[in-house]
């Protein structure tokens, strides 16, 4: 089974990788496909995993197929309350309850009691945080839907990983270039424009432009169109993402 690796730009975490276990586009042959959004992060200075997709059973099968090991997973971040993002966690934490979870402050104080009664370490994040060396959550942003994304700081700029981006995409890119004074190497996740005209499209691709971003890898529910013009208009610094995609940075 080709193994959906690339190698791609350099990176001052040796040996990064981001694989993606959970999503609604295929990209690998032989992986489930579902609604929801899931990657590990590998190479910073611990494993972790963003969100967990909406199905326990489809996200521990695609680990299976991709021979990861949920038991070498440290940490796990969870973007938002939403199903499609945490609803693999209980079939996660039957195989490792040994990690640490970074999960928004505004999250169900049910969700977070259930955790903790399990014996599960929880870390409830509101503001700007450090995860790790060199990885930073946002902070919790927007206003209806509290969200957080991921950060990643290495020599070439951000990473930045979106589960969903309710806050809006620009905006967090944004707020992730104000916290981090760097350019921004990458962009990858969730985009929330499925349903957005072209014009709006058009003004939103403007902004990243306008933010000096140089690598896009938009799927779950950025939404086909966007998906096309995002490819046109990055050409070979666009990143078909899909379940199985690896993204190596050497």
């Amino acid at each position: 089974m080709n193994n959906g690796s690339e190698k791609f730009f350099a990176a001052a975490v040796k040996n990064l990788n981001i694989t993606v276990i959970y999503d609604n586009n295929p990209y690998i042959e032989g992986l489930s496909t579902a609604w929801g959004f899931s990657c590990l992060i590998r190479g910073t200075e611990k494993t972790i995993l963003f969100d967990t997709g909406g199905n326990g059973t489809i996200l521990l099968a695609n680990m299976e197929r991709l021979g990861i090991d949920p038991g070498k997973i440290d940490i796990v971040v969870l973007s938002h309350i939403h199903g499609d993002h945490v609803g693999g966690l209980e079939k996660l934490l039957e195989k490792n309850k040994n990690v640490t979870i970074y999960l928004p402050g505004s999250f169900p104080n049910r969700f977070k009691d259930g955790l903790k009664s399990a014996g599960i370490k929880i870390t409830e994040v509101q503001g700007f945080t450090k995860i790790c060396e060199d990885v930073y959550s946002t902070g919790e942003l927007g206003t209806w839907i509290k969200e957080q994304s991921l950060i990643i700081h290495t020599d070439k700029g951000i990473i930045l990983i979106t589960g969903c981006s309710h806050p809006g995409i620009v905006k967090i890119i944004t707020k992730a270039t104000e916290l981090i004074r760097d350019d921004v190497l990458f962009v990858m996740g969730g985009f929330h424009l499925a349903g957005i005209g072209k014009s709006e499209l058009g003004e939103i691709l403007h902004s990243f432009r306008k933010l000096k971003v140089k690598h896009v890898a938009p799927c779950h529910c950025s939404g086909d169109l966007a998906r096309q013009m995002f490819k046109k208009e990055f050409h070979n610094n666009y990143i078909n993402v899909g379940v199985g995609r690896v993204i190596q940075f050497k």
